[in-house]
């Protein structure tokens, strides 16, 4: 029988399967699982007052006659939305679902699943309150327009302390995050773009200390050179990597000063500033570049297949492989180290070295929430990615743990206290805290989302898992497997 927190598995695969085999059957298994208990829960989010209600008369408070003093206290000052409204504590995430997972065009509802599962996350890992957002936005001619994506945000602020846009394709992502971090009044920040470099950056910072080298000498490939990887690359160079020794590929080649492509059209003009500070003797194959490399940082097409045993064997000592892709990594973590790597990560969570958002963004979105900073700086991704490794080397790092998981709850508030104490010394917090004080009220939230949802579920306020659905997702997918 497969225990309801799915700890046991690996061990209910059939033996003849090869550990390759039961990577695939788990990923087949989580697809069938989540179609089932979506279905019976019609979703992962709901509404629940945060105010009680002792008598009837308290509706004349909590709404008309009474919140009129709230509406016009507000109309007088703004900012008072932060003390008089959910808004200090509120994240919109926006997407037009045109690039969910590893899925493509899912079309603007089809990015419901995803974009409840970052508020499910943000509230129970972050104490943040979040609202999905999937919008359309096609202009007349069917095109997707990032003008619209920038119009809705706009339109949309004063009701939100931050935004979190998500799965936007490129070239969309790069104008979007760009024009509104500069005229919105709320952080916008972008997980697939920051904080998936914030937490690779994390993960990179660990494995290079578990390897014994250093960020700045090490040769660095990025295979995709699209929102996520281009980011990475930022972030690594501003915090120390040498962009000379690093190469980038996108899905037409490497990335180099002759990319008259990229030179030409605008909408890649973050594919041509890494043209020009990258790959200066014009590398073009996969078999040139990876030859001796110290890390790999794979974000492109998913797997298995996408990155060949045979490259990762021409890799540097104790090379570091991250194989990023959803929902299938571009190589099994299994065959990357028998081919030689020394450190493998992914973007899964039944794999060891799980290189996911979800460990950055609640504590990232809670730090600035907490100080009302007016954006998220690459300073601030940094500041919490050190703030990452950091908490993963004081409790002990290893081959196959060089980074924090999600059930690590003393780790959030730290970096939430981290990142807006980044945020008041750029200047960008309009609410000064210290750092104990956000640690307290981020740690005071964290635990109350959590006691809230427990609480929930032993009362049975919210149903419980079912076995019968576990066994039906184990054997679908075995049965698939089989075929």
């Amino acid at each position: 029988m497969i225990k309801e927190d799915l700890s046991n598995l690996q061990e209910c695969f059939p033996e003849h399967f090869t550990q390759t085999e039961k990577e695939k059957c788990k990923t087949l298994f989580y697809k069938k699982l989540s179609l089932i208990s979506h279905a019976y829960y019609h979703g992962k989010m709901q509404t629940v007052p945060k105010v009680p209600l002792p008598g009837f008369n308290w509706f004349n408070v909590w709404y008309t006659p009474g919140v009129s003093s709230v509406s016009t206290t507000i109309r007088d000052d703004n900012q008072a939305s932060y003390s008089l409204s959910n808004r200090h504590n509120l994240v919109a995430v926006v997407s037009d679902s045109t690039r969910v997972l590893g899925d493509g065009d899912c079309t603007p509802p089809g990015g419901l699943g995803v974009m409840e599962g970052k508020a499910f996350l943000m509230k129970y890992l972050g104490g943040v309150d979040a609202v999905a957002l999937c919008m359309d936005s096609r202009d007349a001619q069917g095109v997707h327009s990032a003008d619209k994506i920038i119009e809705f945000v706009k339109m949309v602020q004063p009701s939100f302390g931050a935004i979190n846009l998500e799965d936007i394709s490129h070239p969309n992502c790069y104008r979007v995050l760009d024009e509104l971090r500069e005229s919105c009044d709320i952080p916008v920040w972008h997980d697939d773009a920051q904080g998936t470099a914030c937490v690779t950056l994390a993960g990179v910072l660990n494995a290079l200390k578990l390897a014994g080298k250093k960020l700045s000498d090490c040769k660095i490939v990025l295979y995709g050179a699209g929102a996520a990887n281009t980011s990475i690359a930022r972030l690594m160079i501003t915090d120390g990597a040498d962009p000379k020794k690093m190469i980038v590929f996108s899905s037409k080649g490497t990335l180099h000063s002759g990319r008259e492509d990229y030179r030409t059209d605008p909408k890649f003009y973050r594919q041509w500033e890494l043209c020009g500070i990258t790959n200066p003797r014009h590398v073009l194959t996969e078999e040139e570049a990876f030859k001796g490399a110290d890390v790999v940082v794979a974000a492109s097409k998913p797997g298995p297949g996408t990155i060949k045993p045979e490259w990762i064997r021409s890799m540097a000592d104790k090379s570091i492989v991250f194989a990023c892709a959803n929902p299938v990594p571009e190589i099994y973590p299994s065959e990357a180290k028998e081919a030689g790597a020394y450190i493998v990560a992914t973007g899964r969570g039944d794999f060891p070295n799980q290189v996911n958002n979800s460990v950055c963004f609640p504590a990232i979105l809670k730090g600035a929430l907490l100080v009302h900073a007016k954006a998220i700086s690459d300073g601030m991704a940094i500041a919490a990615a050190h703030s990452i490794a950091a908490y993963a080397e004081q409790r002990g790092i290893s081959e196959d743990n060089i980074i924090p998981k999600m059930t690590e709850t003393a780790m959030f508030p730290k970096v939430a206290a981290d990142v807006a104490a980044q945020a008041q010394a750029e200047g960008l917090a309009r609410h000064p805290l210290s750092w104990d004080e956000v640690y307290r009220m981020a740690k005071e939230d964290i635990e109350q989302s959590r006691a809230i949802a427990d609480m929930l579920t032993k009362q049975q306020a919210i149903p419980p898992i079912r076995q019968e659905w576990l066994q039906e997702a184990l054997d679908w997918a075995v049965a698939q497997m089989e075929k």
